[in-house]
C-alpha cells in the first residue's frame, strides 16, 4: 500500500509514499519503549532547551516559507494563515519549555503522615492520531507538553498530509531531540487498533471525525488505555441586539472561512436576533461577495480549495440536501471552477429547518448557516440542540446577557465579542459529542502522567 500527496489546487500527485512493513513498524513502536526509558531521566532544563530550539527553527520559516508551502501544497491552507500556523508552533513549543517544569512540579499537601505529596511522572508512549485541516499545530499542540513531561510520542498523521507529518519529526529531530523520541508511523487508518494494542503503547489521543474518535476510543477501552478526543464541532455564533454589528461581521467572516471552512471551533451556526437580523444579513452577505477565491500560495486569495475530493463532494451534497429541505441558500451555493482543484464557493443557507436532514450536521467549508430568533432564549436553546459541544461565541455588550450565556451555553469555551481559538495558556476541549480531556495550559500537560500520591511516616 502507499499514501499520496495531492495537491488541492490543481488535483495533481505531489509524491507518494510507501507504508510501513509490518515488522518496520513493530520495530518503531518497540523502540519508542527503549528510547524512553532513557529520556524519561532527562532534566527540565534539557527538555527546555530542545524545545525553545524547536520553536527557533519554527520562528525562522518566516523567511524561507518552507513548511508554510508544504502545508499551502499539500492541504490548501491559505499561505498567510500557514504562516501564522508555523508561528503559532513556536509558541506552544516556547510556552511548554519556559512553563511545564511549574506546571509538574512536586505539590506538598498536608495529612497525618510525615511527608505526603503529589509527583507527576511520565507514562511512556503517547499514541497521536491527527487531523489534515492543521497539519502542524494540532501536531505541536500535543507534542510539546508530551515531550516536555518526559513522554515519547508515536504520530499517526492524516494520509493526506505525509510530508507534513516527516518534517515534523525532521524538525524535532533538528532541535536536539533523541532519536526516536518522537516518531511518523506512515500507516492507514486501519492499522491503528494494532498500534493501540501494543503493550509500549500506554495512551493516546485524536483529534478527527467522531467515527474515527469514537473507534480509537473503542479500541482503547478494550485494553484499557486513557484517551483524549477532540473531534467535531458546530460552534454556534450569537448576535443580539447590543452587538457591535460591523465587528461582529468581520469578526463572524473570519470565524466561519478560516481555514477554507475547515476548523472544528470554526462558527459554523450564526443565530441572529429577529430585531437586528436584516442589518445583520445585509452586512454579512455583503462581505461574502467580496472574498477573493483561487490558488492559496497568492497572500491576497481568502479562500483556497477543500483539502480533498471527498470533502469537497460531502460539502455539495449537504448544501444541495439543506436546499431540498428547505432552506434558503443567499449566496453561492456551489462548487467554483476558476481553478481545477477542489474549489467551493463561499456559501451562507438561511433558517435550514429542523426537519432537514442537515439540520444537526458538521458543515466543513466555507458554508455559513444563519438562523434568526426572536429573542436570548430562543438563542441559547438553538445553540444547545446540537450533539456537538466544543466552542461558542456570543456578541452582547449586556453584562447580564453575558452573564447567562457563559453559564448556559453548553460548550467547551466560551468567547464573547471575540472568535473561538485555541491558546496556548489556557484548556482546549469539549463535550457531549465533541469530545472530553483537554489540551493546552496546565491541565493539557497533566493528561498523559501518572499522578502519583507520595505517603512517607
Amino acid at each position: 500500500m502507499s499514501i499520496a500527496s495531492i495537491n488541492p489546487t490543481t488535483g495533481q500527485q505531489l509524491q507518494i509514499f510507501p507504508t510501513f512493513a509490518d515488522d518496520v513498524l513493530r520495530a518503531k513502536i518497540v523502540e519508542s519503549e527503549r528510547v524512553f526509558q532513557e529520556y524519561r531521566h532527562t532534566s527540565w532544563t534539557q527538555r527546555s532547551q530542545w524545545l525553545h530550539q524547536a520553536a527557533s527553527l519554527l520562528r525562522d520559516d518566516r523567511q524561507s516559507l518552507e513548511w508554510a508551502k508544504l502545508m499551502t501544497l499539500e492541504m490548501g491552507k491559505p499561505i498567510e494563515q500557514a504562516i501564522s500556523e508555523i508561528q503559532k508552533c513556536a509558541w506552544v513549543c516556547d510556552y511548554y519549555a519556559d512553563r511545564g517544569a511549574e506546571f509538574l512540579a512536586p505539590k506538598i499537601i498536608a495529612t497525618d503522615a510525615s511527608q505526603s505529596r503529589i509527583e507527576y511522572q511520565p507514562l511512556g508512549t503517547i499514541l497521536a492520531v491527527m487531523p489534515w485541516n492543521f497539519p502542524f499545530w494540532q501536531v505541536f499542540r500535543f507534542a510539546a507538553p508530551t515531550l516536555m513531561a518526559g513522554n515519547v510520542a508515536l504520530l499517526k498523521h492524516a494520509s493526506n498530509v505525509p510530508q507534513c507529518a516527516l518534517a515534523i519529526e525532521d524538525i524535532l529531530l533538528q532541535a536536539g531531540f533523541p532519536l526516536g523520541v518522537f516518531q511518523t508511523l506512515l500507516i492507514s487508518a486501519d492499522r491503528v487498533e494494532s498500534v493501540i494494542r501494543s503493550p509500549q503503547v500506554k495512551a493516546a489521543t485524536l483529534t478527527g471525525s467522531e467515527p474515527a474518535g469514537a473507534s480509537l476510543a473503542q479500541a482503547a477501552g478494550a485494553v484499557l488505555k486513557k484517551t483524549v478526543l477532540e473531534l467535531g464541532g458546530s460552534d454556534p455564533f450569537i448576535v443580539t441586539t447590543s452587538a457591535d454589528l460591523d465587528e461582529a461581521v468581520a469578526v463572524g467572516v473570519k470565524a466561519r472561512l478560516l481555514n477554507n471552512g475547515q476548523s472544528c471551533i470554526a462558527a459554523k451556526r450564526f443565530i441572529v436576533l429577529n430585531a437586528i437580523a436584516p442589518a445583520f444579513t445585509a452586512k454579512f452577505v455583503e462581505a461574502f461577495s467580496q472574498l477573493q477565491i483561487g490558488d492559496p500560495l497568492q497572500s491576497a486569495i481568502d479562500i483556497g480549495p477543500l483539502a480533498t475530493l471527498a470533502g469537497l463532494e460531502q460539502i455539495d451534497r449537504q448544501v444541495r440536501d439543506s436546499i431540498a429541505g428547505g432552506a434558503e441558500c443567499l449566496i453561492g451555493g456551489k462548487p467554483w471552477s476558476g481553478l481545477p482543484g477542489f474549489f467551493y464557493e463561499p456559501t451562507i443557507l438561511k433558517n435550514i429547518p429542523p426537519t432537514c436532514a442537515t439540520y444537526r450536521d458538521e458543515f466543513f467549508g466555507p458554508v455559513a448557516l444563519l438562523f434568526t430568533v426572536p429573542d436570548l432564549d430562543a438563542a441559547i436553546a438553538l445553540a444547545n440542540d446540537s450533539p456537538f459541544g466544543l466552542g461558542a461565541s456570543a456578541w452582547t455588550q449586556d453584562l447580564v446577557e453575558q452573564d447567562r450565556l457563559i453559564r448556559e451555553l453548553e460548550s467547551g469555551s466560551v468567547f464573547i465579542n471575540g472568535m473561538v481559538k485555541s491558546d496556548p495558556r489556557l484548556p482546549f476541549g469539549g463535550i457531549k459529542r465533541s469530545g472530553y480531556g483537554r489540551e493546552l495550559g496546565r491541565m493539557g500537560i497533566r493528561e498523559f502522567v501518572n499522578i502519583k500520591t507520595i505517603w512517607i511516616k
